[in-house]
């Protein structure tokens, strides 16, 4: 399958996971997101010939534009206010690999379509699958009071959760087209406590290249301190602080880029500047801001 071929199918295969996904949130046929849905998928259906660029640009921004109605429409279904009026909870083993909200090639040149279909088929699927098979023995445990394997499974439990967390924070954390500054509250608490931008920008920066083995950068907000702060974190939970969020994540593990980059992680690191998704991040920020504990 050639390139444009390959492309158009994962547009469907996105479609239909976005069909699946309503489904299984109980969406009435009447919300307007099932019609969208369906006029994308005549869409697709109707491309018979490779299209020009500027036709593939109007297709994928469809695509995000349906990305952002549904986005909006799982926000205002889920808090009114503070009160929180939905509520999915997983049960034990029930975790999956979100869908990239875009296609596998969309973030090139700055990462690759291989990486990207790698790192996300592959590697976060791995750590679902872990978190969830750690899930499944920790409540046998409990069922027959057999804790000789707490150790390892609890382990697990915090290394491919953490894994499957921060991943799924990472895909919409990147956008095509992205970078630039922030705006609003979040810039101007990046601004009140690092003193500028360029300053944040800097130290996330070093954090990132300068983790030792693998692990990640994170801009995280403390409610106990009540203010942003970058973190590293070395395998997903280690050298990490407790009682904060995760805003905005950069993997620096090396399958996040060395098939692309080698060994030369600052270039990655300095690259993925472009990608940043401000709006998604200024979204995580409007509604942990509020999150405040007591001071000490």
């Amino acid at each position: 399958m050639d390139h444009f071929h390959r492309y158009i199918s994962e547009l469907f295969n996105w479609n239909e996971q976005m069909k699946n996904y309503l489904e299984s949130e109980n969406v009435g046929v009447e919300s307007e997101l099932w019609g969208k849905l369906d006029r994308f998928t005549n869409l697709i259906e109707n491309v018979s010939k490779p299209l020009s660029n500027s036709e593939l640009l109007d297709l994928q921004s469809e695509a995000e534009t349906i990305q952002e109605d549904m986005e909006d429409y799982f926000n205002r279904k889920q808090e009114i206010g503070s009160i929180w009026v939905k509520e999915t909870v997983l049960p034990p083993g029930g975790h999956s690999v979100p869908p990239l909200p875009y296609a596998y090639n969309a973030l090139e040149p700055y990462i690759s379509e291989e990486i990207m279909r790698l790192h996300h088929d592959q590697h976060h699927k791995a750590y679902v699958d872990g978190l969830n098979k750690a899930e499944i023995n920790l409540k046998k445990a409990r069922e027959s009071n057999d804790f000789s394997l707490i150790k390892h499974w609890s382990r697990e439990l915090a290394f491919n959760g953490s894994g499957h967390n921060l991943h799924s924070i990472f895909w919409s954390n990147m956008i095509p087209g992205g970078g630039g500054r922030p705006k609003g509250v979040v810039l101007g608490a990046i601004e009140s406590y690092f003193g500028s931008f360029e300053a944040f920008k800097k130290q996330f920066s070093e954090a990132a290249k300068q983790v030792e083995g693998s692990g990640w950068a994170l801009l995280v907000w403390s409610p106990r301190s009540r203010h942003l702060e970058v973190l590293q974190t070395e395998k997903h939970m280690d050298f990490s602080q407790w009682d904060t969020i995760p805003l905005l994540v950069l993997d620096v593990w090396e399958h996040a880029y060395y098939l692309q980059y080698k060994n030369k992680r600052a270039a990655y690191v300095d690259n993925w500047w472009n990608l940043v998704n401000w709006s998604d991040v200024e979204s995580r920020f409007e509604k942990v801001r509020p999150l405040k504990w007591l001071a000490f």
